[in-house]
C-alpha cells in the first residue's frame, strides 16, 4: 500500500479512537508508526504529537460546542502540561529508542489494567 494511503487509513482510525476515547496519538499512532511504517520510536512520538495538534483543535471545537469541555480543568492542566513538556521533550532526544519503547509499553499496560479494573468496580 502506498505511504499516503497508509497514512490516510491510520489517520481515519486515529480520528475514530480520538473521538470515542480521547486518545489516538500515543495510544494508537505511535505503535502503528513504529510497526507498520517502520519509524524509530522517537520519530513516531514526535510525529504523533504534531498530528495531535490538528486532531485536538477539531475535537475541542466540536466537544466545546456540545458543552462537554470542563474549561477549569483545561486551564490548570494545560498550563502544567505545557511547562513540563517543554523541559521533558529534551529527554526524548537523549533516551534510546529501546528505552522509550519499553517505557511506553509498560505505561500502556499499567493504564489499561487500571482502567479495566475501575470499570469492573463500577459495574
Amino acid at each position: 500500500m502506498p505511504l499516503y494511503l497508509s497514512c490516510l487509513l491510520i489517520g481515519a482510525l486515529a480520528g475514530v479512537i480520538a473521538a470515542l476515547c480521547g486518545v489516538g496519538g500515543g495510544v494508537f499512532m505511535v505503535p502503528v508508526f513504529v510497526i507498520a511504517l517502520h519509524m524509530e520510536q522517537k520519530t513516531a512520538v514526535a510525529t504523533s504529537l504534531a498530528i495531535v495538534i490538528f486532531t485536538s483543535v477539531v475535537a475541542t471545537v466540536r466537544n466545546s460546542g456540545n458543552h462537554l469541555v470542563d474549561w477549569k480543568v483545561v486551564a490548570a492542566t494545560a498550563l502544567a502540561s505545557a511547562v513540563v513538556v517543554w523541559f521533558a521533550s529534551d529527554w526524548l532526544k537523549k533516551m534510546s529508542n529501546l528505552s522509550l519503547t519499553r517505557i511506553f509499553a509498560v505505561f500502556m499496560i499499567a493504564m489499561g489494567v487500571w482502567m479495566l479494573g475501575k470499570s469492573f468496580s463500577k459495574g
